[in-house]
């Protein structure tokens, strides 16, 4: 027979074998998020995005669009534009390898980021989207990761723990601040987009780097519209006005429809229109997949991007789109 004392004597080792084990575990995961958040690879998006030479979504992988920025980046501080990192970019950048003071901040979640109004399931079709009050983020999440230009899943393995609640602190990536909509144009901006390089750069009178990022340019079916053309108008939040005879593989059962606005709208949060009919650029949905997919001929950014732009150009700018 068992003894009482046994059996306490034996719940009590799985007790502490599962605490050690749930330790161990949390540390697994601490750990895993200092290494992340001192990582190289994100230190150089974070110090990309602040100098105004923007990696795209900052996923703490550098690829084809982080090199794109980098090499803009070397090229307009007189070094040599490869588009990999050695000491006079680190230097120039003004940052370490894997620095993580400069690389992350503490943000604490205000109760209005916990409490949205958010649309958590956000429809493919058109003419079901147009049902929707509004396109508003899908959480919080999705909120944060737009708000500090980072992909969903990095802020999460930056914070393990986290619930994403109200007055919870978060570790995110130190990036540039989003312009306000009452922000000034710049004086005699000239915004040029290449479709070979897949990027968008604005520049002042004396030729200097405003804004460098990544845009996802027109397809074979829609190609980017080679020439120069002006900037008519700048609409924040817009309302898109959907018209399936505009888009080649649209459903020829579709109608019309005004899909509403909001950050998960199909232009995003920005529409810069030019006096090319049915043209312009604009915001995204998806930012993961700016500088890596075709789209229907307009030119693309990621939303934060958009937003720098708009508070750069006004009517009368000038955009010319190269091959």
């Amino acid at each position: 027979m068992t003894s009482r004392f046994s059996i306490s004597a034996a719940f009590l080792a799985l007790v502490v074998a599962g605490s050690a084990a749930a330790e161990h575990e949390r540390a697994s995961k601490t750990t895993t998020a200092r290494e992340i958040a001192a990582s190289p690879g994100l230190t150089l998006q974070a110090a990309l995005d602040r100098a105004g030479f923007s990696p795209g979504e900052i996923d703490g992988r550098p690829g084809a669009v982080t090199k794109r920025a980098l090499a803009a980046f070397q090229k307009e501080h007189r070094l040599r534009p490869t588009g990999e990192m050695d000491g006079k970019s680190w230097a120039a950048l003004g940052v370490k390898p894997g620095n993580a003071e400069k690389t992350i901040t503490q943000y604490s979640i205000a109760a209005e980021d916990a409490e949205g109004p958010f649309t958590p399931e956000i429809p493919e079709d058109m003419e079901a989207k147009a049902e929707l009050p509004a396109l508003g983020y899908t959480g919080v999440v999705e909120a944060l990761a737009e708000r500090f230009h980072v992909a969903p899943a990095l802020l999460k393995a930056l914070n393990p723990e986290a619930k994403f609640a109200a007055s919870e602190t978060i570790a995110v990536p130190r990036v540039s601040t989003v312009p306000s909509a009452a922000t000034s144009a710049v004086a005699d901006v000239t915004v040029s987009v290449s479709k070979s390089a897949e990027a968008l750069t604005a520049r002042d009178a004396d030729h200097k780097i405003l804004l460098f990022a990544p845009v996802t340019v027109g397809s074979e079916h829609d190609p980017l519209p080679i020439g120069r053309w002006k900037v008519t108008g700048v609409q924040r939040n817009p309302v898109f006005s959907y018209n399936p005879d505009l888009f080649w593989d649209a459903d020829p059962s579709q109608t019309k429809a005004k899909i509403p606005a909001g950050p998960n709208n199909p232009v995003g949060v920005v529409w810069i229109d030019l006096d090319k009919p049915h043209y312009g650029i604009h915001g995204t949905p998806e930012p993961g997949k700016i500088g890596y997919r075709e789209s229907h001929g307009c030119v693309r950014l990621t939303n934060w991007d958009a937003l720098k732009l708009a508070a750069l150009v006004k009517p009368g700018t000038e955009v010319i789109f190269e091959p």
